[in-house]
């Protein structure tokens, strides 16, 4: 049987679509105007590059300045703590779904009391009692700058500089536990989503249940799940920016410290809005593409 699939046509701009975007650039050219004649603010944009990169003379290249600095390290941070949040809500996904009334309970209160305090109390939480409690018990810093430099120079790379490795690793903590409680829900939705006659299918073939999870729901519950999981990844870069209230070197800290330094208000909020939208938009249009295959794959 052969599938057909409609084109899409291309969109055309209608009028009310030219009103908008009118309105739009008129109102961004009126607060431009106000900027500059009520606030007397001048504008210093030449200023700007030298903080993303510089010319180092003692090692005689370019090195990546405080903003990209900060914009990395945002994205290392989103991408490790995604991961962590992944585990964490598959597992509690799990729990949800769990014949164990304790397993569904433990689930149940994780989700809902994670997802009903602010990151910025789990923040302090995390930062002030586990992490000053339990990480510094193991003195992982000090073992990290007493190491040689290419363990040095690896876990910047990946992660952030030994001196701050605790800070680092207590905010990505705290950001996978947030979102996991996110991801468990899409996890267990995504389980859910799987048609019931699978699950008696696989019952009548004598499948045990973890037979019938790991061989049978969850290779379909990922295909459902993988979109709002590449949307909860975007969630999670921006929601990043929250652990800058204990210090991490992320890209809205580096912005705060270099505003203070610089009173460049305006040209370093901005610039930090492009650098967020740029990675944001990236992911955007990446699971916009997976969608649009799956789409293809199950027509």
């Amino acid at each position: 049987m052969r599938v057909f699939m409609l084109k899409r046509r291309p969109y055309k701009l209608k009028m009310l679509d030219m009103f908008i975007i009118m309105s739009v650039l008129m109102f961004l050219a009126y607060l431009a105007f106000r900027i500059k004649n009520n606030l007397q603010y001048n504008w210093e944009w030449g200023v700007i590059p030298q903080y993303l990169v510089r010319f180092d003379s003692e090692k005689n290249r370019w090195v990546l300045n405080t903003l990209s600095q900060g914009f990395f390290t945002t994205i290392r941070l989103s991408i490790w703590s995604t991961f962590m949040a992944v585990l964490i809500g598959v597992l509690m996904g799990l729990f949800r779904i769990s014949k164990s009334l304790f397993l569904r309970w433990v689930g149940r209160v994780y989700v809902e009391a994670v997802r009903n305090l602010p990151p910025l109390v789990l923040i302090f939480i995390f930062y002030y009692f586990i992490s000053d409690q339990i990480l510094n018990a193991f003195d992982i810093e000090s073992l990290l700058i007493n190491a040689s430099s290419g363990t040095k120079s690896l876990i910047t790379f990946l992660f952030a500089p030994p001196h701050l490795f605790t800070r680092f690793l207590s905010a990505l903590i705290t950001l996978a536990i947030f979102e996991g409680a996110y991801i468990a829900e899409i996890v267990r939705a995504g389980i859910l989503s799987v048609d019931k006659g699978q699950w008696e299918a696989s019952y009548a073939l004598g499948c045990s249940r973890r037979q019938l999870m790991f061989l049978v729901v969850l290779p379909q519950a990922v295909k459902n799940t993988l979109p709002p999981l590449a949307g909860q990844f975007i969630s999670t870069i921006k929601d990043s920016a929250i652990v800058s209230v204990i210090s991490i070197q992320e890209l809205t800290f580096q912005g705060m410290e270099l505003m203070s330094a610089t009173y460049l208000t305006f040209e370093v909020w901005l610039t930090i809005t492009a650098l967020y939208l740029i990675l944001t938009f990236s992911l955007s249009a990446a699971v916009n593409q997976l969608e649009i295959k799956m789409r293809r794959h199950r027509a």
